[in-house]
């Protein structure tokens, strides 16, 4: 029996400042793979980047790894690379689309050519957080200041008058050189998964956020039970849901994604969209939005990552 069983390697950890929402991730993907399908093991990756097995003996010992890493090293392509040389299958997004789907510039672009909204933005980069001038800096408030290449809503800020930049650009700084300054839309925030289930790309009940103690859906809104609503799928009519199912996939296709992702929206006063990001590896803990939405699709996180790992052994 055991012979007949996928061996999935789940990949975790890594040197990022997600490394411990990817252990959550992670286990939760151990614990809900199809044990009658599937052999998983972890493989946890240090916090230095360090991995505890080579990468010959993944690839002799499984048959394909599960990616359950988020931010710098996991969600930017770099592992990727790793597994795409070792020629080791792998779930999620290739190094390329990974690494323009972390940089939210850069995929910005690909949204604004697919005929997506996004909100204006500005780049600077920052070498030493102690040296910040705000002289280049030409904006109209209020702003949203954030690293432009780490995910999770780690190091964000919206700003709403000039003395509280600098403190802002501090923190981003903190993650990342390269700086994002994003016009800010207000209205209501959405978001919506995609996944590849029995072959095909579709999008799945769409969540409407509704954070208490925020201007918007933070690092602690996203892993503190109880700090928001989460709708799913939203309390609006159903014209607007699939607007924001077709927003998803073309986010999806714009970056070449592929298996799943997560893709965030704001609807304006004026019903207008605007992609803020997406997110090529959804979170997958107790409070994460991509299961809650495939269970309103009528399909368990069991199923969900069964049709994940089912698509690249398909396609490998």
């Amino acid at each position: 029996m055991e012979n007949k069983r996928i061996r999935v390697v789940v990949l975790m950890g890594g040197p990022s400042a997600e490394h411990d929402i990817s252990l959550a991730t992670g286990e939760k993907v151990l614990e809900s793979l199809d044990k009658e399908k599937y052999s998983a093991k972890a493989v946890v990756i240090s916090k230095k980047g360090k991995w505890p097995v080579t990468l010959a003996k993944v690839k002799a010992n499984f048959d394909v790894a599960f990616v359950a890493m988020h931010g710098e090293y996991g969600e930017d392509g770099q592992i990727q690379k790793i597994l795409e040389k070792a020629q080791i299958p792998y779930t999620g997004s290739d190094s390329r689309a990974s690494g323009i789907g972390i940089d939210k510039a850069e995929s910005a672009k690909f949204f604004e050519k697919a005929g997506l909204r996004t909100p204006k933005f500005t780049l600077m980069t920052i070498k030493d957080p102690k040296k910040i001038s705000l002289e280049q800096i030409r904006f109209i408030f209020p702003m949203v200041v954030k690293p432009a290449d780490r995910g999770s809503s780690v190091g964000i800020s919206i700003v709403k008058k000039v003395q509280d930049l600098l403190p802002a650009l501090q923190k981003a700084a903190k993650f990342s050189k390269k700086i994002m300054l994003q016009e800010y839309v207000k209205g209501r925030e959405f978001t919506c998964g995609v996944a590849e289930i029995n072959g095909e790309i579709q999008a799945l009940p769409p969540t409407e956020i509704i954070t208490y103690h925020s201007d918007f859906f933070d690092y602690e809104a996203k892993y503190t039970p109880g700090v928001t609503r989460e709708i799913t799928p939203p309390e609006i009519p159903s014209v607007e849901i699939e607007k924001i199912q077709e927003i998803a996939i073309k986010a999806h296709r714009a970056i070449g994604a592929r298996h799943f992702s997560r893709t965030d929206v704001i609807q304006d006063k004026d019903k207008n969209y605007y992609v803020l990001e997406i997110n090529t590896i959804p979170g997958m803990t107790a409070t994460s939005l991509l299961p809650q939405q495939a269970k309103a699709a009528g399909i368990n996180f069991s199923e969900l990552l069964g049709n994940i790992v089912d698509s690249v052994l398909s396609k490998s």
